[in-house]
């Protein structure tokens, strides 16, 4: 089926208004548009924006200002801490248990490991990115780190 093919019911279209042509159409006079004032007159419409006079909304909030990246990378954070907390001694984390353990949504999102608290286990850790506390925190404990490309 095609544009051309499709075919109308019986009363399915509408008459469209014909305003100003006389009194007894219902419309005439002042075609529907009330009596003076400024949206009665032709080309008398406001901008969609206009509040009455009072300082718009676009004015009252404050400008955007600098660049954001389009294609920046988001990463999720996961702390030493978390992984004291979830982890055995010796066990290998991955993105796979991160997202058993709910840190992440999927394994694709991409992962940063942090250095807040305290890490005593010896741990693998797979990441994309780790900070240098966090990795000599790590390799202090005998573990190791291994990071991934996006």
């Amino acid at each position: 089926m095609k544009l051309h093919e499709i075919k109308s019911e019986q009363h399915n279209t509408r008459k469209r208004k014909r305003v100003g042509r006389g009194t007894g159409s219902g419309r005439g006079k002042t075609a529907g548009r009330g009596t003076k004032g400024q949206n009665a007159r032709s080309g008398g419409k406001l901008p969609l924006f206009f509040e009455g006079g009072q300082l718009p909304l676009v004015k009252r909030l404050p400008k955007l200002r600098g660049f954001k990246r389009p294609h920046k990378i988001h990463y999720t954070p996961v702390n030493l801490e978390d992984l004291e907390e979830c982890f055995d001694e010796g066990a290998t984390v991955t993105l796979e248990a991160l997202v058993e353990y709910g840190f992440l949504d999927d394994t694709q999102e991409p992962v940063v490991v942090l250095g807040r608290g305290e890490l005593n286990k010896k741990l693998t850790v797979h990441s994309h990115r780790i900070s240098r506390a966090a990795q000599s925190a790590i390799e202090a404990r005998g573990g190791t780190v291994e990071l991934h490309t996006l």
